[in-house]
């Protein structure tokens, strides 16, 4: 009996991805909503990172965390995506083994690595409010190589370590998940090893990720706004809040995504994929958004593109 655990656990070729437990007739249109959204995304982040790379006026340190964020977006929807839409006709719904690992580890590198960019721009934004004068100095192209590569590694160390934890669990029962996506949570509850380390280093590993990020957005937009506050005009403070709303933006509706899907309890699994669908799918269409209707040098820089593409324009 005691090695049963393993031995189903090698046994396990494939998983069933549920998805959302609808009637069949909404398949379709489901279908038709997860495309648009995803051309959205493909569109939108695809554009901002041609912008950026071509518009030599936006070869700012800022401009260089948000091509990044765009380029985070477009590859962790794409891990999501595509594989959902082709669920819809599916009648299976079945992914590999080893297609499962693939989409865990890289949807959780990316999804950590956006968070510890996010802070990094939050940083940024700091130096440029706060220290205007020596931001040219501090925020040098070495140090915003190594913020981006390390938001990166963290991702990639935090992947590795979630990723090994969730596999090696033994799943003996049921392969059906019931998410759109292979996620820790859905894997957990169809595995039937004890799970009490495993939610330990899951909590852990959260915590090791989430609060550093959060203090560091919140400790510099505390700065900010005991900076901006001091500005005696208000059109110096209404464009010095500019310049952050955008990010705030951004932040809040991924954390709040993450908070809301990590805090619902098991027994609502669809709130749960709610929640998920905004962090995997609605946060990357809505990023290009918020910054290109935002950002006065981005919408020129997208104008300048245009016409140059289009001279009748």
């Amino acid at each position: 009996m005691g090695d049963r655990g393993p031995d189903n656990h090698s046994e396990v070729t494939d998983f069933i991805l549920v998805g959302f437990r609808v009637h069949p007739e909404f398949h379709i249109l489901l279908f038709l909503i997860f495309l648009l959204v995803y051309a959205m995304i493909l569109l939108g982040n695809v554009g901002m990172m041609t912008i950026i790379m071509t518009d030599p006026r936006l070869n700012t340190p800022m401009y260089f965390f948000l091509g990044n964020l765009s380029f985070i977006d477009l590859f962790y929807s794409s891990v999501i995506a595509p594989k959902a839409m082709i669920n819809f006709w599916s009648e299976s719904k079945s992914i590999s083994f080893a297609g499962c690992v693939a989409q865990l580890f890289l949807f959780a590198l990316f999804i950590v690595a956006e968070g510890f960019l996010l802070a990094a721009m939050a940083y940024d934004r700091f130096i440029a409010i706060c220290n205007p004068l020596l931001y040219s100095v501090q925020m040098s192209a070495r140090l915003c190589t190594q913020l981006v590569a390390g938001s990166y590694l963290c991702g990639c160390i935090s992947s590795v370590l979630q990723t090994s934890m969730t596999f090696t669990l033994s799943f003996c029962g049921s392969r059906a998940i019931d998410h759109f996506y292979c996620d820790t949570r859905p894997l957990q509850r169809i595995s039937c090893s004890d799970l009490f380390i495993s939610r330990i280093i899951s909590l852990s590993l959260s915590s090791i990720i989430i609060l550093p990020t959060i203090i560091v957005i919140i400790i510099s937009y505390l700065y900010i706004v005991s900076t901006v506050l001091k500005i005696r005009s208000s059109e110096g403070r209404k464009k010095a809040f500019s310049t952050c709303s955008s990010h705030l933006g951004v932040v809040s509706v991924l954390y709040g995504a993450v908070f809301f899907m990590y805090f619902t309890p098991d027994r609502f699994p669809e709130l749960s994929k709610v929640a998920s669908l905004c962090y995997t799918l609605v946060t990357p269409m809505l990023n290009p958004l918020i910054y290109s209707l935002r950002n006065k040098d981005v919408k020129e820089a997208l104008k300048k593109l245009l016409e140059k593409k289009n001279p009748i324009l």
